[in-house]
């Protein structure tokens, strides 16, 4: 019986046929592939993401123009009608500001809070507390260090309070206020790094952001070195810590709260530049006046200075990083204040 059901299912098997399966191959050329990604060594970690590789020599340096600046607008010489002189913030009923989110001390996101903090952001609220008398009246943006320009001419933003520093041919792109933080151009290295200044950067890496003045310093004073561009300064701590870059260059005040996330960091050399950082504003154009905003601006600037405001702020930010001798001086136009604008009269 057993050898009959064998002979059946034998037969069964052989006039029966499996179907036959083809898989569809996608060529190898036509292949989905992850975007490569840049790698300072060859068996180095990949680099932070949108940065890049400048060699010795690719770009002729830029002279930074910090000397020959023009003024800013002053204040008006009384209280104006904001609503005459800044009408599209009053009737927003916030301003926008374009600032970071990630430089300790200036402007970056409490961990634990999820909230922005520093000395940056806090200026940003005492010009809303003047417009507003509301300090949280603020909407913050984040604006890369590469486009805070064109943030302020697509008028994403009402103004960037971002490490921005005052030169001659920014000057041509935007509106500035008078400064509100002075500052050195300096080096940050690990503290085990044999590096004491400029004169031992030939041949090694030198980390900035894009679009910063720092990004010429480096073409300027290490022109035999390597320059890794980054989209923020965070990202060059990260290639410091990595090994992927053997210093960083910027100023003290970015350098101060770099050091203050990493122990084993340190500030070297002597000062490459002295600087000033301004509130950014659009220049005026046919299709918006910029002008009342400006002094707005300013008349904060000489508030914080007046009633201690200033020093308050530096003292929670930078005291125990930095020295000063205070508040930047008032850089106007040789004009007289002028009156504000008046409300039109109404015909009878």
């Amino acid at each position: 019986m057993r050898r009959l059901l064998a002979l059946l299912l034998v037969g069964t098997l052989a006039g029966c046929s499996l179907p036959t399966l083809e898989f569809q191959r996608t060529p190898t050329d036509e292949r989905p592939t992850a975007p490569q990604r840049p790698v300072a060594h060859a068996y180095g970690p990949p680099l932070p993401a949108g940065s890049a590789v400048e060699e010795p020599g690719a770009e002729e340096p830029r002279e930074i123009n910090t000397w020959d600046i023009e003024g800013s607008l002053r204040p008006y010489a009384s209280e104006p009608d904001l609503h005459l002189t800044i009408p599209h913030i009053m009737e927003r009923g916030r301003i926008i500001v374009g600032v970071d989110q990630s430089q300790n001390l200036l402007s970056f996101r409490d961990s634990v809070t999820g909230e922005l903090e520093g000395f940056e952001v806090d200026l940003a609220r005492e010009i809303a507390r003047d417009i507003f008398g509301d300090p949280e009246l603020v909407d913050f943006r984040f604006v890369e260090s590469a486009n805070r320009a064109s943030a302020l001419e697509n008028h994403e933003v009402d103004i960037i309070i971002r490490t921005m520093t005052v030169t001659r041919t920014r000057q041509q792109e935007v509106a500035f206020s008078s400064p509100y933080l002075t500052t050195d151009s300096r080096l940050l290295v690990m503290s085990n790094s044999a590096i004491t200044g400029v004169a031992q950067l030939p041949g090694r890496t030198v980390c900035v952001t894009d679009g910063s003045t720092a990004l010429e310093k480096a073409r300027i004073h290490a022109p035999q070195s390597r320059i890794l561009k980054t989209r923020s300064w965070a990202d060059c701590l990260v290639a410091l810590q990595q090994s992927q870059a053997d210093a960083i260059l910027s100023d003290d005040p970015i350098l101060s709260g770099i050091a203050a996330q990493d122990p084993y960091t340190e500030i070297v050399g002597e000062s490459l530049a002295a600087e000033s950082y301004a509130v950014a504003a659009a220049r005026s154009d046919e299709h918006l006046n910029t002008d009342g905003l400006v002094r707005q601006v300013n008349a904060t600037i000489e508030r914080v200075r007046a009633d201690g405001t200033w020093w308050r702020l530096y003292d929670r930010w930078f005291a125990v990083y930095l020295a000063t001798s205070g508040p930047p001086p008032l850089m106007y136009r040789p004009e007289d204040a002028p009156q504000p604008p008046a409300p039109e009269e109404e015909a009878p």
